[in-house]
């Protein structure tokens, strides 16, 4: 048991979160947008150490994705646990609307989706008054009271509170009983360095609602500070029932103004109440003055060997995984790809791959591209990835940057196994001018060293030059017939 511990709380591409305390313990969920499976899921016993249990939806029959263009798919969730179940209502917004998931262990299963064409937007809440009425509630921002068993609305929609007057985009809205009043919180201000948390309460669940005066509570806009773009919160108790807020943020490097590319990570701050409103304390990167004893981290192993007959919940591929397609099972120890995009610009590309959580860390796999041709990527989207490939006896590295992809490196290689890395260092000092970051990739032959091949600048695969809502994934990929991988390691600092 100790004290150290640090912001962000679940780093790199873990946006919009929501948190749910049952007892003892806390569950938080995210966005997931056009990666499958969709909804992580992650287990704290302090609200600070988290370990990724599951994901929610982990089943084609859940989870439809093959219209979903880049930073489409599946956002903001609510989680919430009521009457023994626990519940999940999230928005795909590019198959389907709005849907509800329940499970009684946040691990799995959970049942498959009830569709709830009654609500009206997206960023759906869940509340729940005490007559056992349950109140749901939308970007806009819009309230319906639903049945969760058949997905309908018990009456028609209504505008509730449009957020501070001149702030656009209100959305993000969470419900909750506290003390005497209804408090309905918001983001607004848009996702990007305006983004912020305003909060009004009433007296019922649909209001009406008094803005706080003091409005926004949370927002770093027109501020210097290494955290940006903070917005889309949760309100939680703590262990010793002192309240919190978990919300998202970003971490520009590099010169002004900065590029962030881990995408929005989720982060903590202490909430105290005056005056019967919510008020947020400073946002820093050290809490070890946590007032409670605090959980020792669990430290995720280095190399994944694909010795498992299913892949850890982490890896994350793009729209769909079909077993046929990526499997642990054709050859015990090895992940097999095989390829159906023809490259990396293509949406359904066969791709396996783990968010970058550090802003330096080094990343390798041992592959055979014997039967097929694929590599080693660090994507943002279709249009913004850098990656090292095994093609036809040679291995080459790639920068795709909008509209224009080339062939950045080339070296032989000799048939067999071999080693693709990808380094990725933090600019520092941050000078007025440099990137975030720099991406090298390198090969290693059996029994040599490994030689870097090139190294990119890593502002092209930040949201500011890409746009989205996504982060950063590191994977593993196959084009060309099929490719096997015998294991990946990660490793946080830039080198193993």
């Amino acid at each position: 048991m100790g004290n150290t511990a640090s912001n962000p709380i679940v780093p790199g591409f873990h946006p919009d979160p929501s948190v749910c305390r049952v007892g003892e313990d806390y569950y938080l969920a995210c966005s997931s947008f056009e990666y499958f499976p969709g909804v992580p899921i992650f287990h704290s016993r302090d609200l600070v150490n988290w370990r990724q249990i599951g994901n929610v939806l982990d089943r084609p029959s859940q989870l439809r994705l093959s219209r979903a263009s880049s930073s489409g798919g599946i956002y903001a969730p609510t989680l919430r646990h009521h009457d023994g179940r626990f519940r999940l209502i999230t928005t795909n917004v590019s198959e389907g609307g709005n849907l509800l998931v329940t499970a009684t262990d946040p691990a799995g299963p959970w049942s498959d989706p009830v569709m709830l064409p009654a609500v009206p937007g997206i960023d759906p809440d869940l509340a729940w008054d005490e007559e056992g009425t349950c109140w749901c509630t939308v970007a806009g921002v819009a309230q319906v009271r639903l049945d969760l068993e058949t997905g309908k609305a018990l009456g028609e929609p209504a505008r509730v509170w449009s957020g501070t007057r001149g702030a656009k985009a209100p959305e993000a809205p969470h419900l909750y009983r506290i003390g005497a009043y209804w408090y309905l919180m918001i983001a607004e201000g848009g996702t990007e360095r305006g983004h912020a948390v305003s909060i009004a309460r009433g007296p019922t669940p649909s209001g009406p609602f008094e803005p706080n005066p003091a409005n926004p509570i949370l927002t770093h806009r027109g501020v210097e500070h290494p955290v940006q773009s903070t917005g889309h919160a949760d309100l939680v108790q703590g262990p010793d029932d002192s309240w919190w807020l978990a919300f998202l943020g970003t971490r520009p490097g590099g010169g002004t103004p900065g590029w962030h590319v881990l995408g929005r990570e989720t982060f903590l701050a202490p909430v105290e109440w005056t005056n019967g409103w919510p008020v947020v304390g400073e946002v820093v990167t050290d809490l070890s003055g946590i007032p409670w004893p605090l959980d020792e981290p669990v430290a995720e192993p280095v190399r994944d060997d694909f010795d498992g007959t299913a892949l850890r919940p982490h890896w994350i591929s793009l729209r769909d995984r079909p077993e046929e397609l990526v499997t642990t099972r054709d050859r015990p120890g090895w992940l097999t790809l095989r390829a159906r995009g023809a490259s990396l610009d293509a949406d359904d590309v066969v791709f396996v791959g783990r968010r970058q959580q550090h802003l330096s860390c080094f990343a390798s796999a041992l592959i055979d591209a014997t039967e097929g041709e694929g590599g080693l990527a660090v994507r943002l989207d279709e249009h913004h990835h850098y990656g090292i490939e095994a093609v036809d006896g040679e291995v080459r590295v790639v920068a795709r940057i909008g509209p224009l992809r080339t062939v950045v490196a080339s070296r032989p290689v000799s048939a067999g196994t071999f080693e693709l890395t990808v380094r990725i260092a933090e600019q520092r000092p941050r000078g007025p001018r440099g990137g975030p970051d720099t991406v090298s990739f390198g090969v290693a032959e059996p029994g040599g060293a490994a030689t870097d091949l090139a190294t990119l600048d890593g502002r092209y695969l930040s949201t500011e030059v890409a746009g989205g809502f996504t982060g950063r994934v590191i994977g593993m990929y196959a084009t060309v017939g099929t490719v096997r991988f015998a294991w990946f390691d990660y490793v946080s600092g830039g080198s193993r």
